[in-house]
């Protein structure tokens, strides 16, 4: 029998990237990425002059088919010029989440429909829309008044950027909009839909995002309607009651989406997946003690364990929510990459920008290059990582950052590397909360491009967390991942797997060198990072909620201009 290949799409915050993958060894045989056109939309709603609010972030459906359909396309045209498409097999598709987003019963996005379009409520909420600060609080606060036990499962608290804030936001601010849709959806859910025309909700995304347990289900009606009267029945009215395991089959692909992409007609979709859980796959995440982190423009955790226990500040456990057989539990921070981008774009001067095409070096080479000659502590500066909030541990969407330690002499690659110490101080203290909690963690690995682009970094985190880190040799770890669950829905028959774990031993990649903390670094550190542990609790904990108050004003005067 002939070596078989399936397609994994990672849908990302900025843009979809397709890979075709062999079965055989996880080798990408083609791949190719677009950028979605309306990007992430988070200042005026397209061709018009509506102008959001604070916090928002929306996005496009539209662009999530468009991208599916333009990259797999080019990527399958790629692959067969080595292989018959006939030897392609299954295709599943990942993404961000929660994003999520109103639709009507044939999945038509309430956007699409003229009377709703200029509505900022009927376009898609992107895992970073935070908006919904407000209603987190309520439906926190709600929960511990009733003293609903889920709560503890979830870190004591729900952040903003899971399902329910952002749909009892649409309740109270476009209560039109919450009748008119049929369903509130995952942009996963939904993309698998259009691809069988059969509408199947995976059981990841419920779990983690939408307070839904295999064993006691949702909260009550009663808890619901607390929240908002017209979300008493919203289980039944918009969520759905019904869900289905990752690597399950979806359907079958719709002869229109086989036609415009060059895949077989009738080939099997697998359930939609989340990018941080289908990556434990393609890493080698396959058993307890291990923590995976997905490092782009924010980190999401996944750790695996063998007992479910409540860990104060997590997005949530779920048994089989990665791996089967496991609880999974997921935790994260809101901004990573997404922090050095935003340094770079706003606070690098020229200088450094010519410097680096002189010599032909990328800006953030030249950066890591400078800091890099630094000495621990030489800068003098510390930084709180919260320039999207406070993911784990401490899930508040309102915080801000904080760099401390400044002066005239303060130079651009200290600012640098003080943010990647940040980064790197928040994940320490993400693994000291759950070592607290009985949950160990061994060691780390890896994925995503900020590890396999920046070698300093990887030394910092290894010396600040003191974990051994390996580093996933899979560039897109994502869609790989997203590839092998779609070989375990094609199945044995059809020459694919019949289990994750199965996959996993074919297809798993790790560079062979691992990066080791370094003693003499970890001594250094120890002392910076009780400083940040200080400032953190300090301004997090609410001793000082400045950065509220800060933020409070800056609303006002948003909507005072």
């Amino acid at each position: 029998m002939s070596n078989k290949y399936t397609v994994g799409v990672d849908f990302g915050s900025l843009s979809a990237r397709a890979v075709v993958v062999s079965l055989e060894d996880g080798e990408v045989l083609s791949s190719d990425v677009m950028d979605y056109p309306d990007a992430v939309i988070d200042e005026y709603l397209p061709g018009t002059n509506i102008k959001l609010g604070n916090d928002w972030a929306l996005q496009n459906p539209n662009d999530y088919y468009n991208c599916f359909i333009t990259t797999v396309k080019k990527a399958v045209q790629e692959a067969c010029k080595t292989i018959s498409k006939d030897d392609i097999i299954g295709v599943s598709v990942d993404f961000t989440s929660c994003t999520v987003l109103p639709v009507k019963a044939d999945g038509t996005p309430l956007m699409n429909i003229d009377r709703w379009h200029d509505n900022p409520h009927a376009w898609v909420k992107l895992w970073k829309h935070h908006a919904a600060q407000g209603q987190a609080d309520e439906l926190n606060a709600i929960a511990r008044k009733r003293n609903e036990a889920w709560l503890k499962y979830y870190g004591g608290k729900i952040s903003s950027e899971w399902l329910f804030p952002k749909l009892m936001q649409i309740a109270e601010e476009a209560p039109e909009v919450y009748k008119e849709m049929d369903r509130f959806i995952e942009a996963t859910d939904w993309i698998t839909w259009q691809l069988t025309g059969v509408e199947m909700r995976n059981k990841t995304t419920a779990g983690y995002k939408a307070i839904w347990n295999a064993e006691t289900e949702f909260p009550s009606k009663e808890f619901f309607k607390a929240l908002n009267p017209l979300m008493e029945n919203v289980i039944e009215e918009k969520i759905g009651t019904t869900f289905y395991s990752v690597g399950e089959k979806a359907g079958n692909l719709l002869s229109k989406v086989a036609e415009a992409t060059g895949l077989n007609t009738g080939i099997p979709v697998a359930i939609g997946n989340v990018d941080a859980h289908v990556s434990v796959a393609p890493t080698g995440v396959i058993e307890a003690g291990t923590m995976l982190n997905i490092m782009g423009t924010s980190t999401c955790d996944i750790t695996l364990g063998n007992k479910e226990v409540p860990v104060p500040g997590i997005c949530g456990v779920v048994k089989d929510g990665a791996v089967p057989g496991y609880y999974a539990y997921e935790s994260g921070q809101n901004a990573v990459g997404d922090i050095f981008a935003w340094f770079v774009k706003n606070q690098v001067p020229e200088r450094y920008f010519n410097e680096a095409n002189e010599r032909n070096m990328n800006i953030h080479q030249l950066l890591e290059e400078k800091a890099k000659r630094l000495n621990i502590g030489e800068s003098g500066l510390l930084a709180l990582d919260w320039w999207n909030g406070n993911r784990s541990i401490l899930v508040d969407t309102d915080l801000t950052g904080l760099i401390f330690g400044m002066n005239l002499e303060t130079k651009p690659e200290e600012i640098y590397r003080a943010l990647i110490e940040a980064t790197a101080f928040g994940k320490r203290l993400i693994i000291d909360n759950f070592e607290k909690n009985d949950i160990k963690i061994d060691k780390l690995i890896v994925c995503g491009g900020l590890p396999h682009k920046n070698q300093m970094l990887n030394q910092i985190y290894a010396d600040i967390t003191g974990k051994e880190i390996f580093i996933a040799e899979h560039l897109q770890a994502p869609a790989i991942g997203a590839a092998m669950f779609a070989a375990v829905a094609a199945g044995k028959e059809l020459g694919g797997f019949d289990s994750i774990e199965e996959a996993s031993k074919k297809m798993t990649r790790l560079k062979e060198q691992s990066i080791k903390p370094i003693p003499e670094n970890m001594k250094r550190y120890e002392a910076i990072y009780k400083e940040y542990v200080k400032l953190h609790d300090y301004f997090g904990r609410g001793e000082n909620d400045v950065m509220k108050r800060l933020k409070k004003i800056k609303e006002n005067a948003v909507k005072e201009g």
